[in-house]
């Protein structure tokens, strides 16, 4: 019987688990997370307004609670938790699922100003992220840049153009729900420095776009007629044909005068991000005056260079904005104990087997993000997680004979680690609901890890105070 770990409950570990329980009657699993909550981007990267993807929690949930899968969360693994030599001591095989947790820069001067922030940034503190530490995005801004054409860069366009009205029944945690409410961002800039036929956002995350109350969506034809393929898109794949379809319906598309506005714009590389002329990126004196802070943005309008890319043009416009927020992808961080591709930001694998210096490392496996890097959708994640359970079944018969212990949790705490188990996870669920209903909402995410720390040790808590009664003796049997 193989024991095995999955270090990552986002949807590559969860798939990996299902996989691994589908394939092999015996095996089991634990599930490994440094936060206290499953699910990983599926609840900390999926905006909250989209209830329908955000659903797919309900089916990650079946996975964990089989019968031989096990969720363990604030497990730190790596620096300053368990090393993953550690963990090849305790089972069988270890599969990593550990995703792209940081971000791509711009590497342009100006990128580090206040104001200037990651997407990801944004994203972790409306979704209430124990690690954003991050606040203000909003204050004091009328006009945000967004640089980036993927669906990220999209989902944090809308965040920034929905009201209250739309935000309240989502469950954004209500500190980033005041600020956004009080926002006066009325115009969005979101930049891509390639054309419409190569933006990476799907139709169906474009269209939402347009159909956000009191705002509009605004165009630029001649910006759209820089790319080859817009006069006549029949050669693009479907996806590419639909976007430019939309794009084209609202570039001929009477302006409305609404109060907020969504600028797309195509063929604009970032060059500089610029500090406010006079120390103050606001017209009165506010929050921010006193230190240098961003005031625009500095393109370079780009062209086509007939192979797939673009070159510049040696044309530059400006973009005055008080936010931000740059989207141009996500990348993988080394693993303390595991090999790594600076490069690729991934893990060396050959079918998911981790490969150190060429070599095939017996019991070490990857999937997900950190396997191929940030590439595809969630379902992408189903197949490739299969393949590395294909690769780790194949090895079954040399793994199964080390010897291991027969359940890791109990050495694991005596290591020092304090495991949130699952009962653990559904009281966080608990206070979440608790939560939203004492605002009027329905669930309201704890924002910060001892909001989240404190609901899961009420199980502990609780079941160490039944303990302990049982354990005394009936009230007529006690000692005089």
């Amino acid at each position: 019987m193989l024991n095995v770990a999955v270090v990552g409950s986002g949807p590559s570990g969860v798939y990996t688990a299902q996989s691994l329980v589908q394939q092999d009657p015996e095996v089991r699993v634990d599930v490994l997370d440094r936060l206290p909550c499953p699910y990983g981007l599926v609840r900390y990267g999926v905006a909250p307004d989209h209830e329908k993807i955000k659903s797919l929690q309900n089916n990650l949930r079946t996975v964990l609670e089989h019968e031989r899968i096990r969720f363990l969360g604030g497990v730190e693994v790596g620096t300053g938790g368990v090393p993953p030599a550690r963990l090849r001591e305790l089972y069988h095989a270890v599969v990593y699922c550990v995703g792209a947790a940081t971000d791509r820069h711009l590497d342009i001067p100006g990128e580090e100003l206040p104001g200037s922030w990651s997407a990801t940034e944004f994203v972790s503190w409306y979704s209430a992220h124990p690690d954003s530490a991050a606040d203000g995005f909003v204050l004091g801004a009328r006009t945000a840049v967004v640089i980036g054409a993927g669906n990220v860069a999209v989902d944090v366009t809308r965040m920034l153009a929905r009201g209250a009205t739309e935000l309240s029944p989502t469950d954004m945690p209500q500190a980033a729900l005041t600020a956004l409410a009080a926002s006066a961002v009325g115009e969005i800039h979101m930049v891509a420095r390639r054309g419409p036929s190569q933006a990476r956002f799907t139709t169906k995350e474009l269209r939402e776009l347009g159909s956000l109350p009191d705002t509009e969506v605004i165009v630029d034809e001649e910006e759209l007629a820089l790319d080859p393929h817009y006069a006549d898109p029949s050669g693009l794949p479907a996806a590419q044909r639909r976007n430019i379809e939309v794009l084209r319906s609202w570039a001929a598309a009477p302006l409305r005068g609404a109060p907020r506005r969504i600028r797309l714009r195509f063929f604009l590389r970032p060059v500089e991000v610029l500090a406010a002329q006079d120390g103050c990126p606001f017209d009165e004196q506010g929050p921010g005056c006193g230190e240098s802070r961003v005031g625009a943005v500095r393109f370079e309008r780009t062209a086509p260079d007939g192979a797939g890319g673009v070159g510049g043009t040696g044309r530059y416009e400006e973009v005055a904005a008080q936010l931000v927020l740059r989207s141009v992808g996500y990348r993988g961080v080394p693993l303390e104990g595991l090999p790594f591709d600076a490069g690729s930001g991934t893990v060396p694998n050959e079918a998911g087997r981790v490969l150190r210096e060429g070599a095939v490392s017996p019991g070490e496996y990857v999937a997900g993000w950190i396997k191929r890097g940030p590439t595809g959708v969630i379902g992408t994640n189903r197949p490739c997680a299969k393949e590395t359970v294909t690769s780790l079944l194949e090895d079954a018969p040399a793994l199964g004979e080390r010897a291991v212990p027969e359940d890791a949790l109990p050495l694991l705490r005596a290591d020092g680690t304090a495991p949130v188990e699952w009962p653990g996870w559904l009281a966080i669920e608990r206070a979440e609901a608790e939560l939203g209903a004492s605002l009027g909402r329905s669930v309201v995410k704890l924002p910060d890890w001892q909001a989240l720390m404190t609901a899961a040790r009420q199980v502990a808590d609780g079941a160490a105070a039944r303990t302990a009664a049982r354990q005394q003796p009936p009230r007529n049997q006690q000692p005089a």
